[in-house]
């Protein structure tokens, strides 16, 4: 599978992407990722000198119509990348076009699992400042996502959160397909070793049930602690 990110930060992803089981995934092409800046896409008309600098600034937003504060992502540099994403897509009928928004639908482990099945390209629009043009989302028919109902400074966590949510389902990258909590019986609640774990003069031990042996008594347990 492969995760189109459109960003004006790509360096952002790279701590996490760049580790553990992501990393890994990535290192062995289980999945792969690819950024596309809209700075990269902006006209020749649209660059600018700021303050004197003989440099053009690549700006890629500009003032709301109808007022307010902030700025919004202009359409056409958004669009642009959008397009060479559709075009280094490998399979135009697979592709999935992600608008974040807090208003979206909320992801789950349902609709990860839909996206995994049916998709084999993902494009992820993040948007920044005060959001991107509306235009943007009606010419893709992208689908509004929301990661939880809440307002981010932009679209790079919620990006990497799907990015995970996804990823972790495709077979091989979490090594067994037991891995995937929802797949069997897990608990909030997990211990390992020490048995008694001494603490400011207190123990504190692992249930009695984890230790005996008895399957069906820890799935039991197991599904009473969620």
């Amino acid at each position: 599978m492969v995760f189109h990110i459109i960003t004006l930060f790509p360096e952002i992803f790279n701590s996490y992407l760049n580790e553990s089981i992501l990393g890994r995934a990535i290192k062995n092409k289980k999945i792969k990722i690819k950024f596309y800046n809209p700075r990269d896409f902006v006209t020749s008309s649209q660059k600018q000198n700021l303050h004197g600098v003989k440099k053009p600034y690549l700006r890629v937003d500009d003032k709301p119509y109808g007022g307010g504060p902030g700025m919004i992502l202009q359409a056409k540099p958004i669009i642009k990348a959008i397009e060479k994403a559709l075009r280094q897509a490998r399979d135009k009928q697979k592709v999935k076009v992600i608008w974040l928004s807090p208003s979206g639908e909320q992801l789950d482990n349902i609709y990860a699992e839909k996206i995994k099945k049916k998709y084999k390209d993902i494009i992820i629009i993040c948007g920044r400042y005060e959001g991107i043009d509306e235009r943007v989302r009606k010419i893709f028919k992208a689908e509004s996502v929301s990661v939880g109902p809440f307002i981010l400074t932009g679209g790079e966590l919620p990006a990497m959160i799907i990015i995970d949510t996804i990823a972790r389902r495709i077979p091989g990258i979490l090594g067994k397909n037991e891995s995937i909590e929802e797949n069997r019986e897990a608990s909030s609640k997990v211990y390992t070793r020490p048995e008694i774990l001494k603490y400011k003069g207190k123990n504190y031990r692992v249930p009695k049930v984890l230790l005996s042996g008895n399957h069906k008594k820890i799935e039991e347990w197991r599904k009473r602690q969620k």
